[in-house]
């Protein structure tokens, strides 16, 4: 006695089978959110904050400088052209990325490589 085919699965059903599954929905972001290192932002000194107005005055438009800056509680090394700097905004603009001056910790401009 032949035994009776089974209904058909729907195509799209089918592919659903086949899906990853994660028994803890949002763990990785929750473990990579975890292992980010979280830094205090540092206040210069009035002697750090004379220096750094110093390198600040030294950059110019279509130079290469390298900033290290505070963004989204870590410090981070920007290195490019300097595309633009807005005393009145109190803004610098390495290439496309936008620094605010209160979040700058340290420039070095082209003279300053080795």
């Amino acid at each position: 006695m032949a035994s009776k085919p089974k209904n058909k699965m729907p195509t799209a059903d089918r592919a659903k089978q086949f899906m990853p599954f994660a028994a803890l929905k949002g763990l990785p972001e929750a473990l990579a959110a975890k292992e980010k290192i979280v830094v205090p932002k540092i206040e210069l000194s009035p002697e750090m904050a004379e220096e750094l107005d110093r390198k600040m005055h030294l950059l110019k438009k279509g130079k290469m400088a390298t900033v290290i800056c505070f963004q989204q509680d870590e410090y981070i090394k920007i290195t490019g052209l300097v595309a633009r700097i807005d005393p009145t905004c109190r803004l610098l603009q390495i290439v496309n990325t936008k620094i605010a001056f209160d979040d700058i910790l340290d420039v070095k401009t082209e003279g300053e490589y080795p």
